[in-house]
């Protein structure tokens, strides 16, 4: 049976080997690698997004910290809102179909709108006007 082409993950010795091996082989990477080659600019640019998103709500410590111990409702909506960050902040992907940094970007943005929200019906009192 004659080989007709050659399907790989696109290699360099493998690229070599089936040149070699098979001079005249039409050779191609597999979908996945290719298009992960693709769009390799995206998802570099997407992983900086991400990173610098991150570097915006480093401070989610502190207030967890302050809130310890405490069992009223607003400590608890504190560690509510904690957990939700640091949940967005660990979910990760791969190119090429993943844009974690986006996903990032929509989640922070739905905790924002949410704690807008309370803050418009009045829910936003302050420890030290409480």
């Amino acid at each position: 049976m004659p080989i007709r082409a050659v399907v790989s993950d696109g290699q360099q010795s493998i690229r070599k080997a089936v040149a070699t091996a098979l001079p005249g082989v039409p050779h191609q990477p597999c979908h996945f690698h290719y298009l992960r080659e693709a769009a390799t600019p995206v998802f570099e640019a997407d992983r900086h997004a991400k990173k610098e998103l991150k570097k915006r709500v480093r401070g989610i410590r502190p207030l967890e910290r302050a809130v310890e111990g405490k069992t009223d409702t607003e400590a608890e909506v504190v560690r509510g809102y904690a957990v939700a960050v640091r949940s967005a902040l660990a979910d990760d992907g791969q190119a090429p179909l993943d844009t974690p940094g986006l996903r990032l970007h929509e989640r922070l943005s739905q905790i924002t709108d949410s704690l807008q929200r309370v803050e418009e019906k009045g829910g936003s009192r302050t420890p030290s006007s409480a």
